[in-house]
Parts: structure tokens; sequence; C-alpha cells
């Protein structure tokens, strides 16, 4: 293979991840924002330590920290050997780490438990739609 088919190879593998995990942030933005409107208009308190939080609130803060994760994921695949398997360990250890505010935030169980959903849905969403994109 020669040092410009390498360099295009390169260059269209981290095109397809970037955009796809650009297409990811924002449909789990939406998601997210649409799982915490749903759970609001069923009666679930989106007032977390006295403070609402309105549904755009919950896709915003989704596609930062899924930005967070296709940065992590950009530089895995130039410099992992299993760029892959190095991403969907990290991104489900910080996953499970992002749990525990939401265990120990000021708010009723069942906003508690709303707050996890998010989370896992974006999870959901995200890791394997940039993971597919990584080498194994």
């Amino acid at each position: 293979m020669s040092i410009i088919t390498a360099t295009t190879a390169t260059t269209a593998t981290a095109k397809r991840l970037i955009i796809g995990g650009l297409t990811a942030s924002l449909v789990a933005g939406a998601a997210t924002a649409a799982v915490a409107a749903a759970g609001e208009a069923a009666g679930i308190s989106l007032v977390v330590n006295g403070a609402p939080i309105p549904a755009s609130g919950f896709a915003v803060l989704t596609v930062v920290f899924s930005l967070a994760g296709l940065v992590l994921a950009v530089a895995l695949a130039r410099w992992a050997r299993r760029a892959r398997t190095a991403f969907v360990r990290a991104t489900l250890v910080l996953t499970a780490l992002s749990l525990v505010p939401d265990v120990l935030v000021g708010a009723s169980v069942a906003t508690k438990v709303l707050l996890m959903v998010t989370h896992v849905v974006a999870a959901a969403i995200v890791i394997p739609a940039i993971a597919r994109r990584l080498s194994a």
C-alpha cells in the first residue's frame, strides 16, 4: 500500500468516524430530550437540587458529552491497537460512573431513575454507532 493510498484510507475512515459520531450525538440528544419530556408528561419532576432542568438541557448535555466520547474515539483510532475494544470498555465504565451523581443528587427517586435512564439511552445510541466505525 502506498503512502498516498494509506493516507486516503485513513482520512476516509476518520471522516466516517466523525460524521457517524456527530450524527449519533445529535440523535442521542434528541432521544434524551424526548425521554425527559415523556417522563415529565408522566408526572416525573425534572427538578434537581431545587432547580428545574428543561428537556432541552438534556439534549445539550448529551451532545456535549457525546462529543467528548467522539474525541476519545478519534484519539483511540489513531493510537490504540484495538480501538474498538478500548473505546467500548472506556465508555461503559464512564457510563457507569455517570450514574453515580444521579444517585447522589437531591431529587425524588423517580427523578433519579429518569436521569439514569437518559444516560443509558444516550450510551445505547452513541457507543455502538461510534464503536462500529473503529478497528476491532
